[in-house]
């Protein structure tokens, strides 16, 4: 790593987003451009912190989680940034340092938050002039979701249409009014460890294979336009409705791949069952489940309580941590190193 002291530094914060109508799917692979739009709510919780140092060494350095990182997350890294050097037209490696907050790889939107903090770091130390919208498509290339961590609160990433290059500029995500809703989520912890079968792969397989999967993106289509009505009727109960079962479908098309890709456990399905039991008791308590067994429960600021004791009252297999609407990606740092 170079000693110079006018090295360019710059450190991004970025947060985790939870989508609500969820993201399962890509119509082009190198592109990142996804079957169908999606909607999210970023959080306030498990932030990435990232710092990306330009260097003069001949290759890029990436310390993930305390750890030099080798093998694939030093090759997706090293891409992303090719694409930033691409579009400066610059040579320099990085070296980039980021730790998450919250488990990795475990269903819990951690890719989402690394690449929005990378994205902005990243565009920051190699002077890439973006705004929001253009960090939201850089940060789509590392990780479809990422794009939505840009923008805090309610968030739609806009699918856009065609292939390649040429529909780049279509595919971006953007804040929608939330209204008078303040929503928190019950996050359910029951494996923190990083899934066998990564979101990647999985995606895939249920794309090619499934039979149920291009019903459930038909379906999911409608599930968009509803969910919006709900949010700017600032109505939760409509909001947890449709995000629940549009979970439910997008894991229904992981079981009917070929072969089956399964990530609920025996512990999701009981928080599941809590949230029912919830529900028949007058809470306004709906669950939804991204590529991974961790549950994440919607429901009012008021109601988080007991929604938590609720889920903890099942056994010690499962922690929780609630949330709220979190902010959108920052630079915590930018200057001279």
């Amino acid at each position: 790593m170079s000693s110079d002291t006018d090295v360019t530094a710059t450190t991004a914060v970025a947060y985790p987003n939870i989508a609500l109508v969820k993201y399962w799917g890509k119509r082009d692979e190198e592109f990142f451009l996804p079957v169908t739009s999606s909607l999210s709510l970023t959080l306030d919780i498990f932030p990435t912190t990232t710092t990306v140092t330009v260097i003069d060494g001949p290759d890029d350095v990436v310390e993930f989680n305390g750890e030099v990182a080798s093998g694939t997350p030093l090759a997706r890294i090293t891409r992303f940034l090719d694409l930033v050097r691409a579009k400066t037209g610059r040579t320099e490696r990085a070296h980039v340092v980021t730790s998450n907050a919250g488990p990795t790889g475990a269903g819990l939107a951690s890719s989402a938050s690394g690449f929005a903090a990378l994205a902005t770091s990243a565009a920051a130390a190699f002077s890439l002039d973006a705004d929001q919208r253009a960090l939201s498509r850089l940060a789509r290339r590392g990780s479809g979701s990422a794009s939505r961590s840009i923008f805090g609160g309610f968030v739609v990433w806009n699918a856009g249409d065609g292939l390649g290059e040429a529909a780049d500029l279509g595919s971006y995500a953007e804040p929608i009014d939330g209204g008078s809703l303040d929503p928190a989520l019950v996050v359910g912890v029951v494996n923190n460890q990083a899934k066998a079968v990564s979101s990647t792969v999985a995606m895939r397989q249920t794309v090619a294979t499934s039979p149920f999967y291009l019903p459930w993106a038909e379906s999911s289509k409608v599930d968009l336009a509803e969910m919006r009505a709900a949010i700017a009727a600032s109505d939760l109960a409509a909001v947890g409705e449709i995000a629940e079962r549009n979970a439910l479908g997008m894991h229904a098309t992981m079981l009917t791949a070929r072969p089956g890709i399964r990530y609920l456990s025996p512990q999701s399905l009981a928080i599941l069952d809590a949230v029912q039991g919830l529900r028949a008791d007058g809470v306004v308590a709906y669950a939804t489940i991204d590529a991974g067994p961790n549950v994440k429960v919607l429901c009012s600021r008021a109601d988080a309580p007991v929604v938590a004791k609720t889920i903890e009252a099942l056994g010690d297999f499962v922690s929780t941590q609630t949330a709220f609407s979190g902010q959108g990606a920052y630079l915590l740092r930018d200057g001279a190193s």
